[in-house]
């Protein structure tokens, strides 16, 4: 497949990081594989950070992404919670950096809403969406669908990203602004 790229996409947590793997070519989406990093809850605060880390890092090692894609953290009421999220995040979002591979960021919300169609979707429906889009995925748990789910709006945001660069130098060049 000479056109395809590779996305990984992340559910950060710091009890369970959900991960994905897609495959892209034009408008045809295709599972790669997926996952769960489970840390050991009673290791330290920083071993299971590295454990998230190692864990993100073996997947890229493994399967070879061109891009990586994370979700943004939701604030949480516990403002604790979310600080250790936030880490979580951390550790999901600097594995990928450090491999030299872009990292995009997506809400909730845009996730949800490039999968299912709203952004206030639920797992239940996020879940049902990932197993039609991608079949072969079989059985995926929450983290896993998340993280497909956060690969799938990558691939459409890359999409239209694409579509709008293209829309902006085609009027340049119709303004005679680039050759």
């Amino acid at each position: 497949m000479a056109n395809t790229i590779r996305l990984l996409g992340l559910d950060p947590g710091l009890r369970k990081t959900g991960w994905g793997v897609i495959d892209v070519e034009g408008s045809r989406l295709s599972w790669v594989a997926h996952g769960v990093i489970a840390p050991d809850d009673k290791a330290a605060f920083s071993d299971r950070l590295l454990a998230l880390f190692e864990g993100i890092t073996g997947v890229i090692d493994t399967y070879g992404p061109h891009e990586a894609a994370v979700e943004e953290t939701f604030l949480n009421t516990n403002a604790q919670s979310t600080l250790k999220l936030g880490h979580a995040r951390a550790a999901a979002m600097i594995a990928p950096a450090r491999a030299g591979l872009l990292v995009a960021e997506y809400s909730a919300k845009e996730v949800k809403k490039s999968v299912v169609g709203t952004g206030g979707a639920d797992k239940t429906q996020v879940a049902y969406m990932i197993a039609r889009l991608l079949p072969t995925a079989s059985a995926a748990t929450a983290d896993a669908a998340d993280a497909l789910a956060v690969a799938i709006a990558h691939a459409h945001g890359r999409k239209a990203r694409a579509i709008g660069q293209t829309t902006h130098h085609s009027l340049r060049k119709a303004l005679g602004r680039v050759a």
